[in-house]
């Protein structure tokens, strides 16, 4: 009788937690929803900011305002780069950070219009909606802050304002420095054409810029005396070409000149090309990027130039965390999609009238994508984050179905309620997960056990090497 009772009794404090646990949860939900015109404006300001990797002087600055304000205590300029900073509240264990971004990219400057229509005087767009990733990360720090002091809970919840996503590989400097050595789970995520939490694979990639010096000369008259930069280039370009059937199909290589000279009756005397490599693994991209500068090599010696190697950029491959995905799904799909307006349904419609081939239904915005494991396709600086403390992530739909990221239909729905939508779904799971890894020790212990099984053996080493911040790589 008494081991019944005791069994009733536990069993009555664990549903009357839950049943606290959702009661806050709801709450949580609630506040984040009273503060959407706040959020909005400050996503709204980000996307006309449109600042470049490590150039977002007014962006970072004014998710720093917003921290602080909600105070939070925040470190500026960590780990070399001074658009980055850590905002930190509360005390002891769990640390739990979110991650916030906040570069846009260049050459992608457009209106908020379902047609193509670039903003005169402007040279970047947030074509990746990193003005909405930044807002709603910060939605959810400054929400899981209030749930600590409503509940009176010990622990820290922290903010990671992470530059240069955008192949500048800010989070990789923070992860040198040794900035989540004492992080206990990593919440972050990213703006989509739809709603997931799958957990999911991305691939490493190493960038870098091949600097060719020649001689200038007068092409016609004296194109003897000159050794053209841009003769090496295309010599490099067309051995790395050569290469592509040599290579796994996985492997990715991207190219673009940089700089080709001044004028065609002189012969270049410097030229420049950026590239990247992007493979699953860490390992082939080290491997392939040494045969890519080793075409260099033999362009400069080829066409009697002088080249110089530098390392702009370097990410691992993600690591999954299946134990954080499940819960972070579940906080999903308890958030829930959206439907669009009238209006916003029109805007859509537009936009995807400049798309090829099938297209989602506008309704899928309310959807929740199926839990599955995904390989992923594209490459992020989160990857180094993953490799060192359990990480988590999410996508929400602050796009027109069917739109492709890096494109200006991706900028154009970024500046508008669809954007907004998104971003407070992203918000309000993020802050969902956070309470439960505040809440349920078994969860946080359950992905340490999972993540150290998979790192077993494993020593982290930066692709970028030893090399400072490359704080002009968009110059």
């Amino acid at each position: 009788m008494k081991n019944f009772s005791l069994a009733l009794a536990l069993a009555l404090v664990s549903i009357s937690g839950t049943t606290m646990a959702q009661k806050s949860k709801k709450e949580t939900i609630k506040a984040i929803d009273a503060r959407q015109e706040g959020y909005a404006a400050i996503a709204k300001q980000i996307w006309g900011y449109a600042e470049v990797g490590f150039q977002e002087t007014r962006s970072s600055a004014l998710l720093q305002e917003t921290l602080a304000k909600a105070g939070f205590k925040v470190e500026k300029g960590v780990a070399g780069m001074p658009t980055a900073f850590i905002a930190s509240y509360g005390q002891g264990k769990p640390i739990i950070a979110i991650l916030g971004e906040f570069d846009a990219l260049p050459g992608l400057a457009q209106e908020a219009v379902p047609v193509k229509k670039p903003i005169e005087g402007q040279g970047a767009g947030h074509a990746c909606g990193h003005h909405l990733f930044g807002t709603a990360s910060a939605a959810a720090a400054i929400a899981a802050k209030d749930w600590l002091t409503a509940n009176k809970r010990q622990g820290t919840i922290r903010f990671y304002g992470t530059p240069a996503e955008e192949g500048g590989s800010g989070k990789v400097y923070m992860v040198r420095e040794g900035l989540f050595q004492d992080v206990d789970a990593v919440i972050n995520w990213h703006p989509g054409a739809g709603n997931s939490a799958s957990p999911g694979t991305s691939l490493a990639n190493k960038t870098g810029k091949f600097r060719f010096y020649g001689v200038a000369a007068h092409a016609a008259a004296a194109p003897f005396r000159g050794r053209s930069a841009l003769d090496a280039v295309e010599a490099m370009d067309a051995m790395v070409n050569m290469m592509r059937e040599h290579v796994t199909p996985e492997t990715r290589i991207h190219y673009v000149i940089t700089r080709g000279g001044e004028a065609p009756n002189v012969v270049p005397a410097f030229a420049e090309v950026y590239y990247y490599v992007r493979h699953p693994s860490r390992d082939e991209v080290k491997d392939v990027w040494e045969r890519i500068v080793n075409a260099a090599k033999g362009a400069a010696l080829g066409t009697d130039t002088k080249v110089e190697v530098e390392i702009t950029g370097g990410v691992h491959d993600l690591l999954p965390n299946e134990t954080l995905a499940r819960a972070m799904y579940a906080n999903l799909k308890e958030v829930g999609g959206y439907a669009m307006t009238d209006e916003e349904k029109a805007f859509g419609a537009e936009v995807q009238k400049t798309f090829t081939g099938k297209v989602p239904p506008l309704s899928s915005t309310q959807d929740i994508a199926e839990y599955q494991l995904r390989a992923g396709t594209a490459s992020t600086d989160v990857g180094d984050v993953s490799w060192v403390v359990p990480t988590v992530g999410m996508s929400a739909a602050t796009w027109v179905p069917g739109t492709a990221a890096h494109s200006w239909q991706a900028v154009a729905a970024g500046g508008t309620s669809i954007g907004i939508k998104g971003m407070m779904m992203a918000a309000k799971s993020m802050a969902l997960t956070a309470i439960d890894l505040y809440t349920n020790p078994a969860l946080l212990e359950g992905a340490w056990k999972e993540f150290k099984g998979k790192t077993e053996g494993f020593t982290y080493e930066a692709l970028i090497g030893d090399r400072p911040p490359a704080l002009d790589y968009r110059k």
